[in-house]
């Protein structure tokens, strides 16, 4: 299983929840403090919700989320063959998940991307990221 990511930052997550569960006809797989995620089938996306008032309608970042840390450590090989810069995160919390992940540095228009896979889930009572800063640092 492959499937992009799309994490959105927005003023209102309550109203934000509501909208996208009807735009995708799903519920939210996860809601925590300030953050919700979607796993929607059709088209194949993990729509991630970061409440971050004032900055609503923008990306957070983008991303690809892989089916295990073979598939992670591939991806890093081969984009590094390729010449791109990586940031590696192994066994790191993020999003309410632990996750094996790398980010690529140097997009031509500063966006940010990564391939991870989820490894296990986090408990709820993990502290949220500060207000502000990205659900994926």
């Amino acid at each position: 299983m492959s499937r992009l990511q799309l994490a959105l930052n927005v003023d209102d997550l309550e109203t934000s929840i509501a909208f996208y569960s009807t735009l995708f006809g799903t519920e939210p797989h996860k809601i925590r403090p300030g953050y919700a995620n979607f796993a929607v089938a059709e088209p194949p996306l993990k729509l991630v919700l970061i409440e971050n008032a004032g900055h609503g309608g923008s990306i957070n970042h983008l991303g690809v989320e892989v089916s295990d840390v073979d598939t992670v450590d591939s991806e890093l090989t081969r984009l590094a063959a390729a010449g791109f810069a990586t940031t590696e995160e192994r066994d790191t919390t993020c999003c309410y998940a632990k996750q094996d992940k790398f980010w690529v540095q140097g997009t031509p228009d500063g966006e940010r991307w990564e391939v991870y896979t989820i490894t296990d889930d986090a408990p709820a009572q993990s502290a949220p990221e500060p207000a502000g800063e990205a659900c994926c640092a």
